[in-house]
């Protein structure tokens, strides 16, 4: 692998460590912004909501965007605001204030997942794909981890929101280095918006879309809910829940190394490899989740969170390698955005559905929960894997 081929890499991922830092760190504060505004678990579930319903609300134009314009402008636009918007979490006077200010967090991170995904399929060549989208996406589990030591390792330190102060002059300077360094070789201004409709009749696509909706469930609700479960019915110190945050997100970035690897290592045909490693950790997720829930010393937490970060927050590189079997290149950008839509809506419903029967049942009812949804979503994903392409070149090939 030349140079060229790390510093892509390397760029995007740095871009994507700190859109993730200013975004997670929602995630991280939950604890805080119930004990600032008095809230219950389940208005911490609404604060989740409304970040990633901002996400979900954009993802579908930022996409477009992103194919009609290129990654390098709408990415270091997206970067630049979202640290502003992180700065205005963190300078919220009320519940109202707060709840505006994480959808416009959530809003401009929808840039993300569309741009870098292009990136990697634009830059880089088939065989090498999959473990450099691997190798991206950590840079969402581990700008998540760092915004969880950030977050609550600074606010017994400091303040609460000096966490966020940090990650919006990181963003800053990341955007700006980014711009520069980044080339400056895609994205005209005279590509076409993506055809969604083409997107909508292509079969195989759409059942993904709809196991990613449970899937996201899962995974944003583990990210939302993590430090304060740990903290409250786990009896840990926030700092430690915290720790324990930032190991999922560590185990979830080793699992999507691992996992990209595997996609473009082993034989066969790519989008049944790729789906069956999807399946796996699907079932084995579920497997965890179920552990999780019976599971009631800080050791044991503490193993059974970094065991389920590998395989609900390892799978979403290999979810969006699926994603480029069935879809073409040209195509990349508006399917991302409309997968990771799918991944965003099931954090529409599930925290507040978490947090709800937290409140009523209590906490295993809640685990449980997420564990039959991505059941469903791993019995969706074979139907994926047996259902006939519909497009003849498809983003990601053999070489």
């Amino acid at each position: 692998m030349d140079w060229s081929y790390w510093k892509t890499v390397l760029l995007i991922t740095v871009w994507q460590i700190s859109a993730s830092v200013c975004y997670y760190s929602v995630f991280a504060a939950t604890p805080f912004f119930r004990d600032a505004f008095g809230l219950s678990r389940f208005s911490v579930g609404i604060v989740v909501t409304m970040v990633t319903f901002g996400y979900a609300v954009f993802l579908l134009p930022l996409g477009a965007l992103v194919d009609r314009f290129g990654e390098r402008l709408t990415l270091t636009l997206g970067l630049v605001g979202l640290a502003t918007a992180t700065a205005l979490v963190a300078g919220a006077p009320t519940y109202a204030l707060l709840l505006a200010a994480v959808f416009v967090l959530g809003s401009l991170y929808g840039t993300a997942m569309p741009g870098t995904n292009k990136a990697v399929f634009d830059n880089i060549q088939p065989g090498k794909q999959n473990f450099a989208m691997g190798i991206k996406q950590v840079g969402v589990t581990g700008g998540s981890g760092i915004s969880a030591l950030l977050v609550t390792g600074l606010a017994g330190i400091v303040f609460w929101q000096a966490g966020f102060v940090v990650a919006t002059v990181f963003g800053l300077v990341v955007a700006f280095g980014f711009y520069v360094l980044y080339p400056h070789t895609s994205g005209d201004g005279t590509a076409d918006y993506p055809d969604f409709r083409i997107l909508l009749s292509n079969r195989p696509y759409v059942l993904l879309t709809v196991a990613g909706l449970f899937l996201g469930a899962a995974l944003f609700t583990t990210t939302g809910y993590t430090v304060l479960y740990v903290e409250e019915s786990i009896g840990a110190s926030v700092a430690y829940s915290g720790v324990v945050l930032a190991l999922v997100q560590l185990f979830g970035s080793i699992g999507r190394v691992v996992t990209g690897w595997l996609a473009d290592t082993l034989p066969g045909d790519p989008r049944t490899r790729i789906g069956a490693i999807l399946i796996v950790q699907s079932l084995a997720g579920a497997g965890m989740f179920v552990v999780v829930a019976l599971t009631t010393t800080v050791v044991g937490a503490t193993l059974a969170f970094a065991v389920l970060g590998f395989f609900v927050l390892g799978y979403t590189g290999v979810y969006y390698s699926v994603m480029a079997t069935l879809v073409s290149a040209d195509e990349m950008g508006g399917a991302t955005a409309g997968g990771q839509l799918a991944l965003t809506s099931g954090a529409l419903f599930a925290p507040p559905a978490f947090g709800f029967l937290a409140d009523t049942v209590g906490y295993r009812a809640s685990w449980l929960l997420l564990a039959a949804l991505v059941v469903v979503a791993a019995g969706l994903l074979v139907i994926v894997i047996q259902t006939p392409a519909s497009v003849s070149k498809p983003a990601a090939m053999d070489t």
